[in-house]
């Protein structure tokens, strides 16, 4: 069975929650949301996953479906004590990130006089000091991923540093997901390291589409290739519509 791209980052985003034990799931996209729903399935049965809105549900509903089973209820209050705890990993995208991990969903241009508006600064620096933090970015371009951010919504490795004790006790961002590899922070300045590539993606074109000096290994490895049993999953009962497949188009 042929794995497509869109698949190829549907695992990559499962992988992100593997033996995380029994915290929330927090993807946001379609591709994470797939991708947490797939762990849920396989590797780490005890994740939690919410409807998006305001219920924990039980079992694994197809992507759009209504859940079955509700298991609680999560309204905002309790949402943020999970996130105080650390008892959630985000998944989150970003308008921009750069090599130490600071992520912009805020504007683009200056403060004071922006000339794109975008999300606002939201829960960014929250679950950046208090849960693990990863970013899914779907167009992986110069864009994106720029030498300097704009304006800071999510804490990077560099600023958290800054702040000291109180801003690093928590603070990770285990991983970056784009439609062209996986990235993290594993260097010893804590700047963006090339982890793996998807099937038909060289360094060249990753190098070639990053605003910043990616560290890059002697030897890059190929992203993970999903199981048969994995893909069966994710054609056929978590996203029997394709919908991951116009997010991520075919290379």
């Amino acid at each position: 069975m042929t794995a497509t791209r869109a698949e190829y980052c549907v695992v990559a985003c499962a992988e992100a929650w593997r033996g995380a034990g029994e915290v929330l799931a927090a993807p946001m996209g379609t591709v994470p949301t797939i991708g947490a729903r797939l762990a849920k399935l396989t590797f780490s049965p005890d994740l939690l996953l919410t409807d998006g809105e305001a219920l924990l549900i039980g079992g694994v509903p197809a992507v759009g479906a209504k859940a079955q089973v509700v298991e609680g209820w999560l309204p905002y209050r309790r949402h943020l004590a999970m996130v105080t705890t650390g008892r959630r990993h985000v998944m989150m995208g970003a308008g921009q990130l750069d090599r130490y991990g600071n992520q912009n969903i805020s504007c683009i241009g200056d403060w004071a006089r922006p000339t794109r508006q975008l999300l606002g600064v939201r829960g960014a620096p929250v679950n950046t000091l208090n849960n693990p933090t990863s970013y899914w970015i779907a167009k992986h371009s110069r864009r994106v991923f720029v030498e300097r951010v704009d304006m800071v919504s999510g804490v990077g490795y560099d600023r958290a540093a800054a702040a000291g004790p109180s801003a690093t006790r928590y603070h990770r961002i285990p991983n970056v997901i784009s439609n062209l590899g996986v990235f993290d922070f594993e260097t010893p300045d804590r700047t963006m390291r090339l982890r793996s590539l998807h099937p038909g993606v060289t360094v060249e074109q990753a190098v070639a589409a990053t605003g910043f000096a990616l560290t890059v290994p002697d030897e890059v490895p190929p992203t993970r290739e999903p199981t048969a049993a994995e893909l069966r999953l994710i054609r056929e009962v978590i996203d029997p519509k394709a919908l991951r497949d116009r997010e991520v188009p075919a290379a």
